[in-house]
């Protein structure tokens, strides 16, 4: 079985206790706060207990990998955390666990021990962990964080919820760069996998992948016609229809003649149907792309929204138009938060093919069944309709959901209330925790596929509720500090 940490009862030599790392008090940088979160989980023993269970149960029991002793789970939070909280890349992730102190001494690593991790370990490592893992910690951190915060005697615990796009790392869609990527992929697969088969064929792949590209670039140098001329429109668009067709043509030719390969490699071995069908999968884009550029660009037909795919790749990724200053669009996914007025996110959705007005509720009862005293929340109006208001009036005592379009004198009375009035002022206070995730790693998702998208959100939302809980725990102990008197040989005031 997977070790949950490499520290026994018994500690090695040179091998630091956890619970007695201690931080610069001066550094604002996020990696001491993060630090300092992990260390208070951990240092709690019931806490440090039920974190380890759930690790224990939900990530997989694989000690060995490849006959190299795989990663402590403590191991693997620690630098899950850190990669998605300081926004690093694989790289720096890797630099970071081999060679800073600090974070080896966090995770259990002795000073004299030389163990380093490669890039491929870590990578497979963190991917092991399930969004529902990291979302049962992220409510441990974010309930040890109220108990810090609340006043004696408890307090009400209020929210406030909105959503903002997290986008995909994909390039700007059009139809023709989408078949061009199509046709990347299924050109230079199809012709490593004739190799490793021992099929001829396909020895010129990359020479045929340039005749595409090739075709590619006159269609991308066409122009539409500003002239006044009809005539002169008239050509251009001829020019333009006959560059297209032949991209059309070569696409085609190169999609023949690599279905005709693959059928012979599956008609010889079953050995590579997984193969197969990555290919297919690609071709399939392709012929899509193919068909939705003839009947765009020659049949002069408005493709509808819902046929578009915007990323050959990353399939989930959504065409966002806010109506934001400055940000006509964004490609990615919406994501949904809800945060406590202390500032940790006690629930978050990622809304594939959602609004906000669909996950308002859905979103409200995750809140309220991992923190059953949130008796209050506030939205803005992208979240109301009748239901919403309906049955979010029986989950919380105060509501603060702004109705679309005319009030009636009820709706007046509620919302002219001066309660609602405060709640609502104080609503804009969630754009600095979506800020703040913004700039820990929620800019910008770097990991392929939904799975992959929905793990790196919480492990984001973790971060950010483990770094806002480091924080407090260095504000309580500056305060602390600055409470004691100084000593009596201490220095004096300047005369």
């Amino acid at each position: 079985m997977r070790k949950v940490i490499g520290i026994g009862p018994q500690m090695e030599f040179g091998q630091a206790d956890i619970s007695a790392i201690r931080f610069d008090l001066r550094c604002r940088d996020e990696i001491p706060q993060l630090l300092r979160g992990l260390q208070f989980i951990y240092g709690k023993p019931e806490v440090r207990n039920e974190v380890f269970s759930i690790l224990e149960t939900e990530v997989p029991a694989r000690d060995v990998r490849n006959g190299r002793p795989g990663m402590h789970l403590w191991q693997i939070l620690v630098l899950a955390v850190l990669r998605a909280n300081c926004n690093w890349d694989w790289d720096k992730i890797m630099y970071m666990a081999n060679t800073h102190g600090q974070i080896r001494q966090m995770m259990g690593i002795a000073d004299w021990d030389g163990q380093s991790f490669s890039l491929q370990a870590i990578k497979d490592n963190i991917s092991l962990l399930k969004p529902e893992t990291l979302d049962r910690i992220a409510v441990l951190a974010a309930v040890e964080g109220q108990k810090l915060l609340k006043k004696k005697g408890g307090g009400e615990l209020r929210g406030r919820c909105d959503s903002f796009v997290l986008e995909t790392n994909v390039h700007y869609p059009t139809d023709i760069n989408l078949l061009l990527d199509a046709m990347r992929k299924v050109i230079l697969l199809t012709a490593m996998l004739c190799m490793k088969a021992g099929v001829t064929g396909w020895r010129n792949a990359v020479d045929n992948f340039k005749k595409v590209r090739q075709s590619y670039r006159k269609c991308q140098k066409m122009k539409h016609s500003t002239s006044r001329d009809d005539d002169k429109k008239k050509a251009q668009e001829d020019l333009t229809a006959e560059a297209f067709q032949a991209y059309l043509e070569v696409a085609g030719a190169f999609l023949g003649q690599a279905r005709t390969a693959l059928g012979d490699l599956a008609a010889k071995s079953r050995e590579f149907g997984l193969e197969i069908a990555g290919i297919e999968h690609y071709m399939t884009h392709a012929e899509r792309q193919i068909d939705q550029i003839g009947r765009r660009v020659m049949g002069g037909e408005t493709i509808p929204h819902d046929q578009k795919v915007f990323s050959v790749f990353q399939e989930h990724t959504e065409w966002i138009s806010k109506g934001k200053a400055g940000v006509p669009v964004e490609l990615g996914l919406r994501v949904c938060i809800l945060e406590d007025q202390y500032g940790f996110i006690l629930a978050h959705r990622v809304m594939e093919k959602e609004t906000d007005v669909e996950v308002a509720v859905p979103v409200t009862e995750k809140a309220k069944s991992d923190f059953p005293d949130l008796n209050g929340c506030s939205y803005d109006k992208g979240f109301w309709s009748p239901e919403n208001k309906r049955r979010l009036e029986g989950m919380l005592d105060h509501l603060v959901l702004p109705k679309k379009g005319k009030l009636s004198e009820d709706d007046k009375d509620r919302e002219y209330s001066d309660e609602f009035i405060y709640y609502r002022h104080r609503h804009s206070a969630v754009e600095s925790g979506i800020n703040a995730l913004e700039n820990h790693g929620l800019d910008r998702c770097p990991d392929h596929g939904i799975g992959g998208f929905r793990r790196y959100v919480s492990m984001a939302v973790l971060g950010r509720n483990l770094q806002k809980l480091g924080a407090v725990l260095k504000g309580k102990v500056l305060k602390s500090l600055k409470r004691k008197k100084p000593d009596s040989g201490g220095l004096k005031k300047a005369a």
